[in-house]
């Protein structure tokens, strides 16, 4: 047997996530049938961790098994002629057979893109949130501070979280305004609990809005009440640039 490690980029938009789901198309599931015609037999990936319904990836990393034997090459080019133009097999590699997607991630990087702009540009509707009133940058960034290292991120997670423990780490969190008008917020941890990355983006949002003074985020660490925490952004923005290895 031969196990092979993709490396995905895909749009979410029209999909209802990466894992399968009995109430629509699965970016898993479309990837599982491209495999299948490729192949000629079913395989089953498995991943690095999972994205939401409208949420994108640019390094999303998964692996599966098969008895047959191709050249990289197949993976790479074969498949994407197999599956829609909004995903797409990046690289193709085999690798040992106890590689573990998830178990083995040292580390992730999110990205969530914002559109500060009080005109709304429908060229991005579907890889960004459109905040129209400015928003306080430094505090925003001071805000961020307080979420480096390891803590308990009860406050900034979704209620249907099946996690064993919401304590996390996050290594980098970057805010960098760009041209256009674009604020790009990328978030470096070792883990994430469900919906964490856009609760703390909303959080920070609040914050940005002046509806939220630039300290609070220590008090929601430590109260760890999801209910005085900021609103979930919205899916679009958000991104998986890469996983470490």
């Amino acid at each position: 047997m031969h196990s092979i490690k993709l490396i995905i980029e895909y749009d979410g938009t029209n999909y209802c996530g990466w894992q399968f789901q009995p109430n629509g198309l699965t970016v898993q599931e479309v990837l599982e049938g491209g495999l299948l015609k490729l192949l000629g037999e079913p395989v089953r990936l498995r991943s690095s961790g999972r994205t939401d319904a409208g949420v994108h990836a640019k390094g999303m990393v998964a692996v599966f098994t098969t008895s047959r034997e191709l050249p990289p090459a197949a993976y790479s080019h074969g498949l994407n002629n197999l599956i829609p133009s909004d995903m797409a097999i990046q690289s193709a590699q085999e690798v040992p057979a106890l590689f573990n997607p998830r178990a083995d991630a040292r580390g992730k990087l999110y990205r969530y893109t914002i559109l500060n702009s009080p005109t709304r540009a429908p060229l991005s509707r579907f890889t960004s949130w459109l905040i129209k009133e400015e928003l306080d940058l430094f505090a925003m960034r001071e805000a961020a501070c307080f979420f480096i290292g390891e803590h308990d991120f009860r406050a900034f997670q979704a209620a249907n979280c099946a996690a064993k423990t919401t304590v996390r780490t996050i290594t980098g969190l970057d805010i960098t305004a760009t041209p256009g008008g674009f604020i790009e917020i990328d978030v470096r941890g070792t883990g994430f609990l469900r919906n964490m990355v856009r609760i703390m983006v909303g959080t920070l949002v609040a914050v940005g809005r002046g509806r939220m003074d630039r300290g609070s985020v220590a008090g929601l660490l430590a109260q760890g009440d999801r209910s005085l925490s900021g609103a979930t952004a919205p899916p679009q923005g958000l991104c998986l640039v890469e996983v470490y290895y």
